[in-house]
């Protein structure tokens, strides 16, 4: 399965998100460590929903660039 994740930077540090797993997050000092980390963490997260016996959620959530103008 394929999952959008959200990738913010934030003072200090790169949190992420999975908005078809709610709970699913990951924080790290650089982009690559938050990478790694949300990969595990999405992993765990369903490896423990199979074991509580819950259904995995299919993919819903679409990522768009939408592109503006800044008007002058």
């Amino acid at each position: 399965m394929r999952y959008a994740v959200i990738i913010e930077k934030g003072r200090n540090s790169y949190g992420a998100y999975v908005p078809d797993l709610p709970g699913c997050v990951a924080v790290g000092e650089t982009i690559e460590e938050v990478r790694i980390l949300i990969q595990e963490a999405i992993e765990f997260h369903l490896e423990g929903m199979v074991e509580d016996g819950e259904e995995i959620p299919q993919p819903s959530s679409l990522i768009e660039y939408i592109e503006t103008q800044i008007p002058a």
